[in-house]
C-alpha cells in the first residue's frame, strides 16, 4: 500500500500549488492597481470630474493659486495627477462640522503631561473602583458562607445526638426534616 511518505509528498504538492496560486492572484492584483477602475454607479461622477479638471487646466488665468500650483505639478504625475486633483475637489466640496470654540481651546491648551495624568488619573480611578467591588464581593462571599457553615453546624448537632445507649434519636430526625420540609414549602 502506500504509506505516510506518499501522503507525506502529496500534502506537500498541495500546498505548492496553491502558493503558486496565490501568487498569481497577487500579481495579477498588482497590475490592476494603477488603473482607473471606477464604480458603475458612480462611474459617471468620477469622469465628469475628471473632464472639469481637465478643462480647467487648460484654460490660462493671470492669477495663480495654490489650487493651480497643485494642478501643475499634478501634470506629469498622470494618473497620480488625477487622484491629487479629485482630492483637492472632495476636499473643497465637503465641509466638516466645526467644533465650538471653547472645546478647541480647551484641546489647545492640553500639555501631552496634562494628556497623560488625566489618564493616569481615569485608570487609577478604575482600578480603585474595581478594588472596591472585589472587597463587596468577598464580603458578600464570606457573609455567606459563614451562614451556610453556622446552618450546617445546627444540622449536624440535631441529627448526631444519640440516646442514652448510644442509638441515633429518630425523633429529632424526624423533627429536622420536618421543619425543613414546612421551609421549603
Amino acid at each position: 500500500g502506500r504509506g505516510f511518505a506518499f501522503r507525506r509528498k502529496q500534502k506537500v504538492e498541495r500546498q505548492y500549488r496553491k502558493l503558486l496560486k496565490k501568487r498569481r492572484q497577487v500579481h495579477s492584483h498588482q497590475d490592476d492597481q494603477f488603473t482607473d477602475t471606477y464604480p458603475e454607479h458612480l462611474k459617471h461622477l468620477y469622469l465628469a470630474e475628471e473632464e472639469r479638471l481637465k478643462k480647467r487646466r487648460r484654460t490660462p488665468d493671470d492669477s495663480v493659486s495654490s489650487e493651480e500650483k497643485l494642478n501643475k505639478a499634478a501634470d506629469g504625475c498622470g494618473i497620480y495627477g488625477y487622484v491629487c486633483l479629485m482630492i483637492l475637489s472632495v476636499s473643497r466640496t465637503c465641509t466638516f462640522p466645526s467644533r465650538s470654540a471653547g472645546t478647541q481651546e480647551k484641546f489647545k491648551n492640553k500639555t501631552s503631561n496634562q494628556k497623560a495624568k488625566e489618564e493616569y488619573e481615569k485608570i487609577k480611578a478604575e482600578h480603585a473602583r474595581r478594588k472596591e467591588e472585589a472587597e463587596k464581593r468577598k464580603q458578600q462571599r464570606e457573609e455567606a458562607q459563614r451562614l451556610y457553615k453556622k446552618k450546617k453546624m445546627e444540622a449536624y448537632k440535631i441529627l448526631s445526638k444519640k440516646t442514652k445507649k448510644g442509638q441515633p434519636n429518630l425523633n429529632l430526625q424526624v423533627e429536622f426534616l420536618l421543619q425543613k420540609i414546612q421551609q421549603n414549602t
